[in-house]
């Protein structure tokens, strides 16, 4: 995979995704405007470009990046943004320089610059206009406990979902922009589509799983999104 590949930004057009929590049993529905996202999940030779930085537990430089707080794929956004000219689109206080598990970040919408997919626009991007629960037969788009070898693999190693994204089920999951429940669980961030060690029940596009935002692991990652503006 060439580097033009790997930064490729595919265009989503506008449309509605219904999204649901096992939890709390209820559903809800989002209406989306056109906007971009990743091909790919943002790999550890593209990071470590960006950043200086290889935090990731296992290494390759077309493996995706893990190991990575809710907070260090913020701050990836904006450095990306500014090396590539754009408007950052997170404005963060001076204690976000450093990880912390308080709200301290805001999201500049009418920013050009990359920045974290929302749950729904990364389900939306996953569903891909398919209803089931997968894009695909699992073991041909994703990979999971049953396939992976107890470890992660380079990116666009499995069939891409009808829209041209890879990865978004299985391999890692990946960081979204929203707060799971405030009350609930505080600033706990959510992350989704499952990963290389998680059964297959995990690898779903509905699935919805939280953390605290300096939550780290080695199969947890992201992809960038770029608002459309007009």
């Amino acid at each position: 995979m060439d580097e033009r590949e790997e930064h490729e930004m595919i265009a989503v057009p506008p449309g509605q995704v219904t999204l649901s929590d096992r939890r709390t049993e209820r559903s809800w529905s989002v209406a989306l405007g056109a906007y971009q996202i990743a091909a790919f999940p943002i790999t550890q030779a593209r990071y470590a470009l960006v950043t200086g930085e290889r935090p990731s537990v296992a290494y390759g430089d077309q493996l995706p990046v893990e190991g990575v707080s809710w907070w260090d794929a913020v701050r990836f956004c904006n450095a990306l943004s500014r090396r590539e000219g754009l408007t950052p689109a997170y404005r963060l206080d001076a204690d976000s320089e450093v990880d912390a598990d308080v709200e301290e970040v805001e999201w500049d919408a009418g920013a050009d610059g990359y920045r974290l997919p929302t749950e729904a626009e990364w389900e939306y991007a996953c569903r891909a206009g398919t209803t089931g629960p997968r894009y695909g037969p699992l073991d041909e788009i994703a990979w999971h406990r049953s396939n992976s070898d107890e470890r992660v693999h380079a990116v666009g190693g499995k069939r891409p979902n009808p829209w041209g994204l890879y990865d978004t089920l299985g391999n890692v999951w990946e960081w979204c922009w929203d707060v799971y429940d405030a009350e609930v669980y505080g600033t706990y961030r959510v992350f989704r589509g499952g990963g290389w060690c998680d059964e297959h029940w995990s690898c779903r596009a509905s699935v919805r799983r939280r953390s605290f935002p300096t939550f780290k692991i080695d199969d947890l990652g992201f992809r960038v999104a770029r608002t459309v503006l007009r």
